[in-house]
Parts: structure tokens; sequence; C-alpha cells
């Protein structure tokens, strides 16, 4: 009985797993091919965040951005630099050892003040030339006198009144020369003196010293001075190539300083370069500048040029213009209890404690006359 049993239980199970096997094929026919697909996305819509409720709107009051016509600015940044043309070399015509120095880098001197002392061959040399043209010219002319009183008497052919008469000439042109050459040097001829006294040719400040006490000077060599007139100066500033278009020759700039902002300046472009730099694509412009006495040498300032055409800009109260993380904005009213934050590009301060707006705001469009009450009450 036990072998039969356990056949009726092997085919009983068998039917039970071909059951299961079939319903699982029809199960995978009867599939719907639209669920296999991706979800639909579902979109969620960001909020505005430049855009506020206001409970009270009332208490913020509107204004009408204004309108001002002005020509547009330029603004670069340039450094004093002295006139080329104002720079006075000072330069020794003889060679020899500085033996004392009267002046110094960035003093002030006069035209004709001493500035250094050289002791020079050149000058001893200069004194004997001149010594012996004086004795030469002494002798030429005593040979002239007696040749003149020889001929007056026929005992002396006028062909030797002649030759006495070019040897006295020519001694006269030899001692002109030698004394002259002494001046040159900056010595009298008439005071024997082995030491040349440089003075400054003109007024103004040493801006370059090129010797030292105990220093060896080679004539026309390196300049043991440079005095420069800082009465008018160089402002020279860096335009760039697409900026170009708001300078022009023979115009005005205004100058502004970082040492002295309070002091208002003009200076008159007298110069655009001709070459571009390569790498920074600029141009340098030269100001020509009246020095009042505060200017000095490598000093950062502010050059301000201005557009041909005038241009329209919205101007509004100073206290509408929020200053929020370096950035200008203003609250413009949207729709019922609503205000919107506009970012706005600040310009020049008004009179009548108005503020230009360069970009972000047309005149005419109404604003909140006091941004920082409003932006408190939005924060709280």
């Amino acid at each position: 009985m036990k072998p039969r049993s356990y056949a009726v239980i092997s085919l009983a199970t068998s039917c039970c797993l071909g059951m299961f096997l079939s319903s699982g094929c029809t199960s995978r026919g009867k599939a719907d091919p639209a669920a296999e697909g991706p979800l639909p996305a579902q979109v969620e819509h960001e909020q505005d965040t430049a855009a506020f409720k206001v409970d009270h709107p009332e208490q913020f009051p509107l204004v009408t951005a204004g309108q001002h016509d002005e020509a547009p600015e330029l603004k670069v940044t340039g450094t004093v630099n002295p006139d080329i043309a104002r720079n006075v070399p000072v330069i020794s015509l003889a060679s020899g050892r500085v033996v004392g120095i009267y002046a110094r880098l960035g003093d002030k001197v006069q035209k004709g003040q001493l500035l250094l002392r050289v002791r020079s061959d050149d000058v001893t040399g200069g004194f004997s030339d001149y010594r012996k043209a004086v004795a030469d010219e002494a002798l030429a002319r005593v040979q002239l006198g007696r040749t003149q009183d020889l001929y007056n008497h026929g005992a002396m052919a006028k062909a030797d009144l002649e030759v006495a008469q070019d040897a006295e000439d020519k001694a006269k042109v030899g001692l002109e020369t030698t004394a002259e050459h002494l001046r040159l040097l900056g010595n009298d001829p008439q005071k024997f003196n082995n030491v040349v006294d440089i003075t400054a040719p003109v007024s103004g400040v040493i801006t370059d010293q090129e010797v030292t006490n105990a220093a060896g000077v080679q004539a026309l060599g390196a300049n043991p001075f440079t005095i420069s007139d800082l009465s008018h100066v160089w402002v020279v500033c860096d335009v760039y190539e697409n900026d170009l278009s708001f300078v022009r020759i023979g115009e005005n700039a205004d100058i502004h300083l970082n040492a002295y902002p309070d002091l208002a300046l003009q200076g008159r472009i007298s110069n655009i370069g001709a070459v571009m730099d390569p790498n920074l694509r600029t141009a340098k412009v030269r100001l020509e500048v009246q020095n009042p006495g505060m200017l000095r040498l490598g000093m950062f300032g502010t050059a301000t040029f201005y557009g041909a055409k005038k241009e329209s800009r919205a101007t509004v109260p100073a206290a509408a213009v929020l200053h929020l993380h370096d950035r200008d904005w203003v609250y413009v009213p949207v729709e019922g209890d609503r205000v919107h934050r506009v970012e706005v590009t600040g310009g020049n301060m008004l009179p009548g404690n108005l503020q230009e707006i360069n970009s972000g705001l047309q005149p005419g469009q109404r604003v909140v006359s006091n941004a920082l009450d409003l932006q408190a009450t939005v924060e709280q």
C-alpha cells in the first residue's frame, strides 16, 4: 500500500505545479503596457523670493522716479608723473672727484644754487692754457707795437707789419677761447681754482641723484642730478579699447586724488597713446595738470571723462535705495499689497538728496520712498 500512496501524492504535486505555471504565463500575457512607462513628472513652481507681501502698504509712501539728463561718465585710475619737457639734467663738463655735495634727492632748489663741487684736472689744464694764452698775447702785442714803430720810421717793411698784426690777432683769439673754456667749466679766469662748482640750471625739485660724496664724475656722462619743474605735471591713465570714445584730445577731465579726495582738479587731454598694450588692450592717456603744490610724483588718482552725448537717467531719493550685500536695490509696487525688490546700479549723488540710477529703473516708475524701513518690516 505504501508505494501506491507515494505515487498518488507525486501525481497530485505535479498537477498543482502545472496549474501554477500555466496561471503565471497567463497573467504575464495580460499585463497593461501603459503601466510599464515612466511616471509623469510633477513640476513644483518656485516662489519668487524677490516679491514680498506687505501687511500695511499705506505705511510706506511711494515716490515717482524723476529724470536727469547728463553725459555718461568714464572713471579710470591714473598716476602722477613729471612732465618730461620740464625735466632738466644737471651735467658736469669736467671729469674729476666729488669733494662736496650740497643737495640731495627730493630737495627743492633754486636756479643758481650750489649743488656739488668737483676737483678736476680739466680745470687745472684749462688755467694752464689760459695763462699761456695771456703770455702769448702780451708778447704779440709788444711785437706788434715795435713793428708798427719801425714801419712808421721806414725801418720795417709793410709785410713784416702784417705778420705781426696777424700774430697779435691769433693771440687774442687763443686768449678768448681759453677764457671761455674756463667759464664753461664753471670757473672765473681771473681766479685760479682747480675745483668746479656745479649749480642748479633751473628751479625745481631734485627727482634723481646719481652721485655720492667722493665719487667720480665723468664729463658728459651720467647726470649727477635731475631737476624737475613740478608746477605742471602729468596724470597718465590706462583706458580700455572699448572706452576710447570717451577721450578726445583738447577736452578736460576731472581728477580726484586718493590722498586728497575733497580736492577737485582739472586736466587737459594732451595725448592719446598711438600704441595699444597687447596684453591689457589699453592705451595711455596723458592729462596735463597744474600743480597746486600738493601733487607728488607717484600719487594715485581717479580721472573722470565725459561722453559726447547726454543720456536720460532715473533719479530717486537717496532713502529709496537699499544697499544690501554690496548691491543697490529699490522696492517697486507690483499689485495690491505686494512689492518687488529690483536690483539697480546707483550713480552720482545730486542736489536735493537725490541719487542717479544708471540702470534697472526707468523715469516715471514708482518706488517705495524709504527702502530701509520696508526691509526691516520684511525681515521681521
